[in-house]
């Protein structure tokens, strides 16, 4: 079954953002547009190269009112220390998850059960906690920022013009389509 315009499921997690540990609900996800963006493990090969991709688009996604939470298994702890030691994790000012119970990585349907991670999962909900957007990788494929971002304008277009859809590589500014039966047959 789709996770796509379900709600959120309850969760409660400790994580590290801006030096600090604080706590994250389900509900800290509501009233903005949020992503949440899953990667298999602190200290590893992809994932900080994942990161820091995010990092670098953080002010544009702040700009359209999107917050980013990154999840893996690991602890907040490991976070902090992974944050200290590398360059390319000292750039997020986003916040990280720690899931060391695996709770929210299974509420989101991306837990490898035989190895305790997580699947590359990316995950967009609209601000009444609806997700919107589900990605799944295997974890050997690296995720883009860029394209994120694409797709976030064109679900907050759509959110904002009912009866509005985006077509393959819209962007933003471009023509949009009005299904009807007047398109039937006709793009």
């Amino acid at each position: 079954m789709s996770l796509i315009n379900t709600e959120v499921k309850p969760f409660k997690a400790q994580a590290y953002k801006d030096g600090k540990f604080v706590t994250v609900t389900e509900a800290d996800l509501k009233g903005k547009w949020s992503v949440v963006c899953f990667y298999p493990a602190d200290f590893t090969f992809v994932c900080p190269t994942e990161l820091e991709d995010l990092a670098a688009y953080y002010e544009e996604f702040q700009s359209r009112g999107v917050e980013i939470y990154s999840v893996s298994t690991d602890t907040h702890f490991a976070h902090k220390a992974w944050h200290d030691t590398s360059e390319a994790i000292g750039k997020v000012r986003y916040t990280m998850i720690g899931d060391p119970t695996g709770a929210i990585t299974r509420n989101f349907d991306v837990m490898i059960e035989d190895a305790g991670l997580a699947l590359r999962g990316t995950f967009l909900i609209n601000p009444d906690g609806v997700i919107k957007l589900c990605e799944i990788h295997d974890n050997g494929i690296g995720r883009d920022a860029g394209e994120l971002l694409r797709k976030i304008k064109a679900a907050q277009y759509v959110h904002t013009h009912p009866g509005e859809v985006c077509p393959a590589k819209w962007k933003e500014g471009e023509k949009t389509l009005t299904p009807s039966l007047d398109l039937v047959g006709k793009i």
